[in-house]
């Protein structure tokens, strides 16, 4: 019944999060917002809800080694194992892209995370400084691309619908909210059973089963770009969805609830984290194309920091 309950609640967080991207761009663009502003804004939070809801859910039943797992697990995962899938599939190419200004926010994002998480527990004051540097990216980032105008006019949102009407905008975002917090409780709840059940860590569920489920979403959407040979995109999504992770999901918990951080996240898995953003550095500052030979090894790394985690 708890591996119901966990598949059940991703199906939830996966149908949920679509739902509310999709009623919350059509209604910004009714509103008048610019594309631009709404992608980076309502769009970047929409996609990032599951993983945010799941983190909220977990911390205020107390099971902060979930909430913390979570984020950090996905980060990883987004890394090693949703930028080595698609280069093992097709060359990621990085040549084409600047993304040097965006790794170095997300690697003094980590580092600013991880020195927060040494004077814990994490309580409002390190919401206030995360989601402080999360107002400053998202600034940045329009600042940067109003500076491109010809970029930026020709920002397209999936799922916008000029036609849409007004009532079915509505059914989405409650449709998409009221999943997402169902899907929060069911995936929060039996994967806390499961871990009690085999003994399992709750750091160690949202580390494996909660952060590899939670990033499905972006592993399927990866694949299919590289199938159609358009894994280019997987780089600056993966940095995108790191900062989020880390300034938004994680800031905004610890608003809510405050999270004990456990003292295996203080010795091994946040240097892992760390380590797995290092590993992007050549391709992120200089322009290097991931391999397959690359790509292969990152899911090495991967599959020996699970075998590890789990064993």
């Amino acid at each position: 019944m708890d591996w119901i309950m966990v598949a059940a609640g991703l199906v939830l967080l996966v149908s949920g999060g679509e739902a509310l991207v999709r009623g919350a761009v059509n209604l910004a663009l009714k509103l008048g917002i610019p594309a631009l502003i709404v992608g980076m804004t309502v769009v970047a939070f929409g996609t990032s809800a599951p993983e945010l809801l799941v983190s909220v859910n977990a911390a205020l039943k107390g099971q902060a080694g979930i909430a913390l797992g979570n984020v950090v697990g996905s980060n990883i995962a987004n890394i090693l194992l949703i930028l080595g899938v698609p280069a093992v599939i097709s060359i990621v190419r990085s040549s084409g892209s600047d993304l040097r200004r965006s790794y170095w926010t997300l690697l003094l994002a980590s580092v600013v995370f991880i020195a927060l998480c040494f004077v814990g527990p994490l309580t409002w004051w390190h919401g206030l400084i995360l989601i402080a540097g999360l107002a400053w990216m998202i600034a940045d980032n329009v600042r940067q691309a109003r500076a491109h105008r010809a970029i930026a006019e020709k920002v397209e949102l999936e799922g916008a619908d000029p036609a849409i009407p007004g009532w079915k905008i509505a059914v989405f975002i409650v449709a998409g909210i009221a999943a997402l917090g169902f899907g929060a409780d069911l995936l929060v709840e039996g994967a806390s059973n499961i871990a009690m059940r085999y003994g399992v860590s709750p750091e160690v569920i949202g580390l494996t089963l909660v952060a590899v489920g939670t990033s499905l979403p972006e592993l399927v959407t990866t694949v299919a770009a590289a199938l159609k040979r358009e894994a280019d995109v997987a780089m600056g999504n993966v940095i995108g969805s790191g900062l989020f992770n880390l300034l938004a999901i994680i800031g905004i918990t610890a608003l809510i609830a405050p999270l004990e951080v456990p003292a295996s996240m203080l010795t091994v898995n946040l240097w892992v984290m760390l380590a797995a953003t290092l590993l992007l550095a050549p391709f992120a500052l200089w322009r290097r194309d991931i391999g397959r030979g690359t790509g292969a090894a990152f899911l090495a790394l991967y599959a020996t920091y699970m075998i590890w985690l789990i064993t």
